[in-house]
């Protein structure tokens, strides 16, 4: 029962396993979604500006903000793709989210050693910390660094799993009673609206704590 609630977050279910392919849904988009004009691409572009405007007001740049929002297009997209019948939930994956962390948090930690070493040991030692305390506080801020890439990605993964193991829990349990199905139906469309939040919810926390992470630099 178990695996069989589980296998369908496998990445690899045969020889020739496409499931990474949903990854590159949006390199596929055709052109003339973003050059027509059209109410929801308006509404993509409103969304946008708007997120490019809060990512500049932390980093004080717009070549971060960039990156950042771009990534939150892509989590995005990944995340409303897994809502989608037989399409595999990239982002319930620590190897996707890790590596969208990982890799963002090594590049700031690269560069504020190199060009901002200074500003990288404040960091480490609060304002108004006593003598005594610093070099715990060292040690704490140290560690609460470290983990901050596997924080950002178990957030996301395990929030995208849990969801789809519910609907999943409870449509394994539902498959020899129709009748039950059918009243059921109103709570899995629930879930449903629930979890779409949750997919735009956790890209825009996502963003917003690597925007925080960033400003640090």
């Amino acid at each position: 029962m178990m695996t069989n609630l589980f296998s369908v977050f496998d990445p690899a279910t045969g020889t020739l396993s496409l499931n990474w392919m949903s990854m590159i849904m949006l390199m596929v988009t055709p052109n003339l979604f973003w050059y027509s004009p059209s109410k929801i691409n308006l509404m993509l572009m409103l969304t946008l500006k708007s997120l490019m405007n809060e990512t500049i007001l932390h980093t004080k740049n717009f070549k971060p903000s960039i990156v950042l929002v771009s990534m939150f297009l892509l989590i995005l997209i990944n995340n409303l793709m897994g809502l989608l019948p037989y399409v595999f939930t990239a982002s319930a994956h620590l190897a996707f989210s890790m590596s969208l962390a990982l890799t963002l948090w090594m590049s700031l930690m690269i560069y504020g050693w190199i060009n901002k070493t200074n500003m990288m040991f404040t960091h480490l030692v609060p304002v108004g910390t006593p003598i005594v305390l610093m070099p715990f506080m060292v040690m704490i801020e140290s560690i609460s660094n470290i983990i901050r890439p596997g924080s950002l990605a178990v957030r996301l993964s395990a929030n995208m799993i849990a969801g789809h193991l519910l609907m999943s829990l409870l449509g394994n349990n539902l498959i020899l009673n129709f009748n039950l199905m059918m009243i059921m139906m109103w709570l899995f469309m629930g879930i449903m609206v629930f979890e779409t939040a949750v997919a735009f919810i956790q890209s825009y926390v996502f963003m917003t704590l690597s925007t925080l992470y960033s400003s640090e630099i």
